[in-house]
């Protein structure tokens, strides 16, 4: 499991990556969409992904999801479904891993504002040689004409490395886990850098409610397999306030200090509050129901 998308209806989708944590030449559809019973709707996806990544759902009940692989004409791009899995709209080029207007290197996540304006977080880790694709944002218009770009493989102010998730919060900021750098990067719409939080530890995946409650999950903390995670932090999901960046709450993970990466990536919340866990190691979607 990689991405977890609670719809208005009470509905979950869930990605994932098929089988031993790829979808190539895997014949299972990587999209489920689950009623609030957990009996299965829908699937869908079947064949059109190497690595799925991240995911969103839109005003408009839209399901947005990234392809952070890349093989011959497939991958590294971006696609929008419609709720019964109608294919919408594609960005990227398919295979074609690159830095330009219409090109993706490992996409890893993709938030869509209120007017449709869509942004990419462009860039992942390659798990076997470390080495990083892009690291950028990048806005584009709901049709998915290019706009602009910000970012760069840097640690200092709006510099990236590995923007492993984005989220938009009710003003429209946009919150980027920069998860090889610990941190979470707040930017404007422009572009424009506006601070940053460490209380959230390492961020894999985040998600703001509409009172703008966050919760940010880390699965990497702990010993330090050579990207830089943070030594003696518990893995597990925190949770907070996204207008003063207050720590209030935290789920703690299952196997919290195991040197794996092995806590939820992906996460999202129901209308009731209830917290929902990708984890991609231990290939589950984790409820944790509001008390």
């Amino acid at each position: 499991m990689t991405g977890v998308e609670p719809d208005p209806d009470g509905n979950i989708y869930v990605l994932y990556r098929c089988f031993e944590n790829s979808c190539a030449n895997r014949p299972e559809a990587p999209i489920l969409k689950f009623d609030p019973s957990g009996k299965l709707l829908k699937s869908w996806g079947a064949g059109m992904f190497v690595f799925p990544h991240g995911s969103t759902i839109d005003r408009d009940g839209n399901f947005w999801a990234t392809d952070a692989g890349g093989m011959p004409g497939k991958g590294h791009q971006v696609m929008k479904f419609s709720t019964e899995g109608k294919l919408l709209m594609t960005l990227g080029k398919a295979g074609v891993p690159g830095d330009s207007t219409d090109t993706f290197n490992q996409p890893c996540d993709v938030v869509v504002a209120t007017n449709g304006t869509i942004f990419v977080a462009d860039g992942h880790r390659d798990a076997v040689t470390g080495a990083t694709g892009n690291n950028r944002i990048v806005k584009f218009t709901k049709d998915g004409k290019f706009i602009k770009q910000w970012g760069k493989k840097g640690t200092g102010p709006g510099e990236l490395q590995e923007p492993h998730t984005i989220a938009m919060d009710s003003r429209g900021r946009l919150f980027v886990g920069d998860r090889i750098n610990n941190r979470i990067q707040i930017f404007d719409q422009e572009g424009r850098y506006l601070d940053e939080w460490r209380q959230f530890s390492r961020p894999s995946g985040i998600y703001i409610t509409k009172d703008d409650t966050i919760y940010v999950a880390d699965s990497e903390s702990g010993p330090d397999t050579g990207a830089r995670e943070l030594m003696g932090r518990k893995k597990g999901i925190r949770i907070g306030s996204a207008r003063d960046g207050k720590v209030t709450a935290f789920i703690e993970d299952m196997e919290p200090t195991r040197a794996d990466h092995s806590g939820a990536e992906g996460v999202g919340v129901d209308a009731a509050g209830n917290v929902y866990g990708a984890v991609v190691r231990r290939r589950m979607l984790e409820k944790h129901v509001k008390k």
